[in-house]
């Protein structure tokens, strides 16, 4: 089938541009000498995990509980839910996994969550955690290193639990002013990361993983050749395997975005103003306010020079522009780079792998959805 006979709106991924950012991030990641564990909330889907274990990848990251299972049952069995799990519930599904022979670990921060995870995981089957460290994204994650340190003592005194290790989120490297700076907010990422590892290990707990990890953190530390600190184990970049209009302004190229929404044109109202069909519901609304990953407008369309969405409703996209009204007709199809793909993948059942045109395989994207 030719890409122009899908019907629309749909999500296309360009399979060599794919293949070459799996490969990329995993050539780096030997270089570094650090286990490669993608996040897989980017595409969601387990052909794509396991293209990325095939090519080296030590194991898979998950945002959610849902999304290892999905995984799971697709064959990956090294499972990282970078998240704390809270509530029974959630937990009695893991120890489920892990008893089916899957390596699934998962994140804390809380005393309370300890509680609970040594009432539901066995002796046989114990929980596998590594503890968050929040390092400046201001979200989840340990800020005290006494807590730190109760945590620690806790989990030494369970009999159901064991401690891999931390691990961090800098997140906020989304937001660096340029390049230098995203360079010193990842080592002080590093750093604080570390610092926690020294004080689990003056307690006398190893740390056999220490894992951290955010695309355009990674991304610009290796093509600025800027080496990762010692002690630093494993990775977990998740975008680089579609990358987006944001990841694109950060390395300042488009070349490397393998995902692109598929729209019609289906209006012309005005003498400057373009419709098509893929709205808010195809592409979010999200767009990146400032720092390296800033975008303008809702997307990017691909053509001839640069050209934004406008802004989306639900069903629509609007486009102002004269030149791109007049050269465009109705029912001409458009290929739009979104702001965040992340998110956009979400939005849908099937990907489109698609090459010179053609649509060469459907993609199921099997853990849309998984929010639980």
């Amino acid at each position: 089938m030719k890409i122009a006979d899908l019907d629309t709106p749909a999500l296309l991924i360009d399979a060599q541009i794919m293949h070459e950012n799996l490969t990329r991030m995993q050539k780096q990641a030997d270089a570094w000498h650090v286990d490669l564990r993608p996040h897989t909330k980017t595409h969601k889907s387990p052909e794509i995990a396991k293209m990325q274990v095939q090519l080296g990848a030590r194991g898979i990251t998950v945002a959610k509980t849902g999304e290892a299972e999905v995984m799971a049952e697709n064959g990956l069995d090294d499972i990282f839910i970078a998240n704390e799990i809270v509530g029974t519930t959630k937990l009695k599904r893991i120890h489920t996994l892990c008893t089916r022979g899957t390596n699934v670990s998962f994140g804390v921060d809380s005393l309370e969550a300890l509680a609970q995870i040594e009432q539901v995981f066995t002796s046989d089957y114990p929980a596998h955690l590594l503890v968050e460290v929040e390092t400046g994204e201001n979200r989840s994650g340990v800020t005290d290193p006494a807590l730190f340190v109760e945590l620690l003592e806790t989990i030494a005194r369970s009999t159901h639990i064991v401690f891999d290790g931390v691990f961090s989120h800098e997140g906020h490297s989304y937001s660096a002013l340029d390049s230098a700076d995203g360079l010193r907010l990842l080592d002080l990422a590093q750093h604080e990361t570390l610092d926690y590892v020294k004080i689990a290990r003056s307690h006398g707990f190893a740390c056999k993983r220490v894992s951290i990890g955010s695309t355009p953190s990674l991304m610009n530390a290796a093509r600025r050749n800027h080496p990762l600190m010692d002690g630093i184990t494993e990775i977990r970049p998740g975008t680089y395997v579609y990358m987006d209009a944001g990841q694109a302004n950060a390395i300042g190229t488009y070349a490397q975005c393998a995902a692109s929404v598929l729209a019609t044109v289906i209006s012309k109202p005005t003498a400057d103003r373009v419709i098509a069909d893929a709205g808010a519901k195809a592409l979010t609304m999200q767009s990146r306010g400032k720092g390296v990953c800033q975008t303008e407008g809702k997307g990017r369309i691909v053509w001839k020079r640069d050209l934004d969405v406008t802004s989306v409703f639900d069903e629509h996209t609007i486009i102002l522009d004269r030149e791109f009204h007049d050269a465009v007709g109705i029912g001409e199809k458009i290929r739009i780079i979104p702001n965040h793909i992340c998110p956009v993948v979400n939005l849908y059942d099937v990907a489109y792998l698609v090459s010179d045109g053609q649509v060469i395989a459907e993609l199921p994207i099997s853990a849309r959805g998984k929010t639980t």
